[in-house]
């Protein structure tokens, strides 16, 4: 092969040129193979008599985890290697890609904030439910809380989605959109009443279309929502920084530390795959475990 340096430069322009990567991932590219080569420099196999092999690629990444850094890491310049020696492959600049069956170092995965319940219910109350606009900010969030929608999935709700009277709404999202009918519990439905009855008729045009609106008559954004949010959290005392996929970990949570079945909150949520909602169990329990050592006198 050529030399690995040479080989490093022509995946560099490469990825410059052809693929149009931006400098600043040109540049952290360079940094993890130049880390690498030094590596190679030190087992005496980069003047091109001895290829990479696969016992470089792991033995490079212990030396990594030896060093204390962390797992992504380690799997982003593992990434880095990969490509590189695939283009190198295509370009018949190496023999063989010495990373083909080398595992990516598993990701820890990080577990969701969640609000307690008497975090919740400050939240909840935290609005002014004798102005329009409490009201509304109020049945807003009571709607996340008790359906655990996204909030794009909050936001595009209409008028024509609920059916109040049997308790649920109709939500299309997430993988190809596909729809789904959700409970909504009567504290939710009762406020949700409340606005349309009280305040959506004085900002919309017609009964049917956006269920919630602003004050310039147009459906509420995703950024406004954040923004209402983050107020009412900080005026709630809730810890932390709170955003709506927080309230929708809560309520997933919430629903699994009260006896609900995983397959039955996988549905509510949207998950097309079972071990996106499994990351909950780990949260139930992570409470467990506290409400064990708090109460247990052995524990």
């Amino acid at each position: 092969m050529d030399s690995f340096d040479a080989v490093v430069d022509a995946y560099l322009d490469y990825a410059r040129v052809e693929k149009g990567l931006r400098p600043n991932t040109i540049s952290a590219y360079a940094e993890d193979l130049a880390r690498f080569a030094g590596y190679l420099e030190r087992q005496e196999s980069s003047d091109g008599a001895t290829p990479p092999r696969p016992e470089h690629v792991t033995g490079f990444l212990i030396e990594l985890s030896e060093s204390g850094l962390s797992t992504r890491s380690q799997a982003r310049m593992l990434s880095a290697l990969r490509s590189l020696f695939r283009f190198a492959l295509r370009e018949r600049l190496v023999a063989a890609d010495p990373t083909a069956n080398v595992e990516l170092p598993k990701l820890s995965k990080k577990l969701p904030a969640v609000l307690s319940a008497e975090e919740v219910t400050a939240l909840l109350e935290a609005p002014d439910v004798g102005t329009p606009q409490g009201l509304r900010d109020a049945a807003m969030i009571h709607t996340l809380y008790a359906t655990g929608l996204r909030v794009s999935e909050l936001c595009g709700l209409e008028v024509e989605s609920l059916n109040l009277g049997a308790g649920y709404l109709i939500v299309t999202g997430g993988k190809g959109d596909k729809s789904r009918v959700v409970p909504v519990g009567e504290v939710a439905r009762d406020i949700i009443e409340r606005y349309l009855a009280e305040v959506r008729p004085a900002l919309a045009a017609a009964p049917s279309g956006p269920l919630f609106l602003t004050s310039r008559r147009g459906p509420m954004t995703r950024q406004g929502f954040w923004k209402l949010l983050r107020r009412y959290g900080l005026a709630a005392g809730v810890r932390g920084r709170i955003t709506p996929h927080v309230l929708r970990h809560s309520f997933a949570t919430h629903l699994l530390e009260h006896g609900a079945n995983l397959r039955v909150v996988q549905a509510m949520l949207g998950h097309s795959d079972i071990a996106t909602t499994q990351i909950y169990t780990h949260v139930t329990r992570s409470h467990l475990l506290d409400v064990h050592r708090k109460h247990h006198p052995r524990g």
